[in-house]
C-alpha cells in the first residue's frame, strides 16, 4: 500500500491479493434481494426512477435502435452510480475512480459502436466526419476535426469518470486529515465542510453515471442510422 496522500486510490491492499476490486461486486449481493423478497417502497422508488431514464434514453437511441440497447445502458448507469455510491462509504475502495476500470467500460462500448457502424453504415459514419454547411475550404481540417475527437471518445469518457470521483474523495481526505491538530471552533467547521462535501459527492456520484451512461447512448445512436 502506497503511503502518501494517493494511497486512498490504490488497489492493492497488499503484496499477496488485491481485495479493494471486490467492492465492486458487493452490490449485486444487495441488489439480488429485490426479485424474490416482497417489495418495498425503496423497490418501488428505484424502479420508478429506472423507469424515466429507460424511457429517455430509449428517445436518445432512436426509433431503429436494438432491442434491449437502452436496458444495457440502463445496467451500465447502475453498476456505476451505486460503485460511485459505495466509495463514499469508509475504508471501501472506490473502483470507478480508477482509470483501469472506466477504461474497461468505455473502450469496449466505443470499439464496438465504431466497428458495428463503419461496417453497416459506411456512408453514414463518413458523413459525421464533415458537419452541415462546412464550407468546402474547411472540409478536409474538419475530417481531421472530427477524427480525432471520434478517437478520443473512450479516453474522455473514462477520465471524466475518474477525475470528477478522485477530486471529491482528494477533497474529502485533505479536510479530514486537519481535524487531528484542529481547535475546537475549527474542528466544527471542518465537519460542517466535510458533511456538505458529502451531500456534493452524493449529487456528482449519480450525475457522473447519468452522463456516462447518456454521453455512451448518444455515441450508439451516432453508428446506427
Amino acid at each position: 500500500m502506497m503511503t502518501n496522500l494517493f494511497s486512498i486510490f490504490d488497489p492493492a491492499s497488499s503484496i499477496q491479493s488485491s481485495s479493494n476490486w471486490s467492492s465492486t461486486i458487493i452490490i449485486m449481493l444487495m441488489m439480488t434481494p429485490m426479485f424474490w423478497l416482497i417489495p418495498s417502497r425503496q423497490f418501488y422508488f428505484i424502479s420508478l426512477i429506472i423507469n424515466k431514464i429507460f424511457y429517455e434514453i430509449k428517445t436518445l437511441l432512436g426509433p431503429i435502435s436494438a432491442p434491449g440497447s437502452a436496458i444495457m445502458f440502463i445496467a451500465l448507469l447502475m453498476m456505476i452510480m451505486f460503485n460511485n455510491f459505495m466509495g463514499l462509504f469508509p475504508y471501501i475502495f472506490t473502483s470507478t475512480s480508477h482509470l483501469v476500470c472506466s477504461m474497461t467500460l468505455s473502450l469496449p462500448l466505443w470499439l464496438s459502436f465504431m466497428v458495428y457502424g463503419w461496417f453497416n453504415f459506411y456512408n453514414h459514419m463518413l458523413a459525421h466526419l464533415v458537419p452541415q454547411s462546412t464550407p468546402s475550404v474547411l472540409m478536409s481540417f474538419m475530417v481531421i476535426i472530427e477524427t480525432v475527437s471520434n478517437i478520443i471518445r473512450p479516453l474522455t469518457l473514462a477520465v471524466r469518470l475518474s477525475a470528477n470521483m478522485i477530486a471529491g474523495h482528494l477533497l474529502m481526505t485533505l479536510l479530514g486529515n486537519q481535524t487531528a491538530s484542529a481547535h475546537l471552533f475549527t474542528l466544527y467547521l471542518l465537519l460542517g465542510t466535510q458533511i456538505i462535501l458529502l451531500v456534493l459527492e452524493s449529487a456528482v456520484a449519480l450525475i457522473q453515471s447519468y452522463v456516462f451512461a447518456v454521453l455512451s447512448s448518444l455515441y450508439s445512436s451516432e453508428s446506427s442510422f
